[in-house]
């Protein structure tokens, strides 16, 4: 049963993502405190805490009885609410620190636990993504939908590497050769929710990647369905956002692309490749 607030809550959670995007744009490339949250690269800024401060007023004023998980201050609010708000308030800091264009603002909103409104701004281009569950995915107001590509060898692909990829072999590094190998081309951009996001107007053909937190993934998910794609775990089993992965496709490559990484030979058998002898 679709929610008939859902309209509403669209518009807070644009209106919350409109405002955190224009306090980054305002210390965009004045940032005076940088600092690392207990793993290598997994940085946080002045920025982050503002962005994040801003939401959280805007939220508290319209939904002040909903719960929140927020990538800075954590669980907040009514924890027994149906309504959970979860908020990346700047998804791509370490593309933001170094003053690299693919950051971005993600709110989504769970309602008994499934996403059902997301937004993602990305305010260096300008670009405003939303959707709500059954009421269609825009950019800039006006409606997209996914690619047509429907062969893998054919795709361009996006995803990420976790913070812990230093530490452990579960690291997605054997995924992104193999599907480099097997595709038209691998992106790594830096910002899940703008992967997402691109998924879902058609700019790449799938995304995945793990390590994921529920504020990476919660407004996109929503926003690549709503755009006529496809969204599961990597094996095309139901998606959970606890799980810290996600498959997310056009829907044309999905099940060849979940095969695909089901597929993948570990890390350690990967050897040089071999040197091909030039033609003519």
């Amino acid at each position: 049963m679709i929610d008939n607030q859902l309209p509403n809550f669209l518009e807070i959670a644009t209106e919350a993502a409109l405002a955190a995007g224009s306090v980054l744009q305002s210390f965009c490339g004045k940032l005076e405190e940088i600092q690392e949250k207990g793993r290598s690269g997994d940085l946080v800024t002045e920025a982050d805490k503002a962005s994040e401060a801003v939401i959280l007023e805007i939220l508290s004023r319209h939904v002040p009885h909903h719960g929140i998980l927020a990538e800075e201050s954590g669980k907040l609010g009514d924890a027994s609410s149906k309504y959970l708000w979860a908020i990346d308030p700047l998804d791509g800091t370490t593309n933001y620190a170094h003053q690299y264009p693919v950051w971005a603002v993600s709110i989504g909103l769970l309602i008994e636990g499934i996403p059902q409104i997301g937004v993602i701004f990305d305010p260096f281009h300008n670009e405003l993504f939303r959707a709500g569950k059954g009421l269609g995915a825009t950019r800039n107001r006006r409606p997209i939908e996914v690619s047509q590509i429907s062969e893998l060898n054919k795709s361009l692909l996006v995803t990420g590497f976790a913070y812990d990829r230093r530490e452990t072999a579960d690291n997605n590094y054997a995924e992104f050769c193999h599907l480099t190998h097997l595709t038209q081309g691998v992106r790594r951009s830096g910002s899940a929710s703008l992967d997402l996001a691109h998924v879902a107007c058609g700019r790449v053909d799938g995304y995945w990647e793990r390590g994921l937190a529920p504020w990476d993934v919660a407004a996109g998910v929503l926003i690549v369905s709503e755009a006529g794609g496809q969204v599961t775990a990597y094996n095309k089993g139901s998606f959970e956002i606890n799980s810290g992965r996600v498959l997310a496709t056009n829907g044309r490559i999905h099940a060849e692309l979940s095969g695909a990484l089901q597929q993948v030979p570990p890390l350690s058998s990967w050897g040089s490749i071999p040197a091909t002898k030039p033609q003519g």
